[in-house]
């Protein structure tokens, strides 16, 4: 029997609790903790926890596509950095584009011309520059376009992976959401063995409705086994709601992922 490197977004459940009060349960409870925008949180708090945290979102404002864009989004990260070197956070996360109320992009882009592509790709380089000089590693996230997040430019997996390939480089990785591949693309085994060489972490959550595995249509053990048979050996992270009882959630997700 193996069981993967768990984690669990603590943005998204016990969400009438303190933030340092999930990261500590989580702990308890064998998981890893991801986490969004630290400017909300008491670091110290968190740090006393002792929780091994696998994710937080990797900068505050910025976008991949444009040059003042690509500034504000490299001036974040690298202040975001210190942060994740403080508690030991193993992945900083992007997006195409800075994501506002409720996910939708802050500047939000219908087309992406060629341009754009060449201007994230370069500005991704910058990115992993910085990382090489401060010791950390950065993931691209996919997001779906047609429920959560219309509008983010490089959205769908094949775009994450294209420029995460192209770059080339350890320091950045894809964060392969299969929550929002499944809404958007589907064939989820054949996308996580293209995406196999540069997976740095994979999350997930049902669908519909964004909650625990179980409560909808994918079958995560079927996933989970053919991920244990592609040799992943990285972090699964549960960024998902409770259905119900979130400790109930949590087992489910790690009974998903036992295998």
């Amino acid at each position: 029997m193996t069981q993967f490197v768990l984690a669990a977004c603590a943005e998204m459940i016990w969400r009438d609790r303190p933030i340092e009060w999930r990261a500590s349960r989580l702990k308890e409870m064998g998981f890893g903790v991801g986490l969004w925008n630290w400017p909300e949180h008491d670091l110290a708090k968190l740090e006393a926890t002792g929780a091994s945290f696998t994710i937080m979102n990797g900068y505050l404002t910025g976008r991949l596509t444009d040059d003042e864009g690509a500034a504000e989004l490299l001036r974040t990260a690298r202040e975001t950095a210190q942060v994740g070197k403080r508690l030991g956070v193993q992945r900083l996360n992007l997006h195409g584009t800075g994501l506002g109320d409720g996910g939708l992009p802050v500047q939000p882009i219908e087309v992406v011309t060629g341009a754009m592509w060449l201007k994230a790709r370069e500005t991704l380089c910058r990115v992993v520059d910085m990382a090489e000089e401060e010791g950390v590693t950065f993931t691209l996230e996919n997001l779906n376009l047609s429920v959560d997040h219309p509008g983010v430019p490089f959205g769908r997996a094949e775009d994450t992976l294209a420029l995460v390939s192209s770059v080339g480089h350890p320091r950045l990785r894809l964060n392969l959401d299969l929550y929002h591949a499944q809404i958007g693309e589907g064939n989820l085994i054949e996308l996580c063995r293209k995406c196999l060489p540069f997976i740095g972490e994979i999350q997930v959550a049902d669908v519909p409705g964004r909650c625990e595995p179980g409560t909808g249509e994918v079958n995560w053990h079927g996933i989970a086994k053919a991920l244990k048979a592609m040799g992943y050996g990285g972090p699964v992270g549960m960024e998902a709601f409770a259905a119900g009882d979130p400790e109930v959630a949590l087992e489910a997700f790690r009974n998903a992922f036992t295998v």
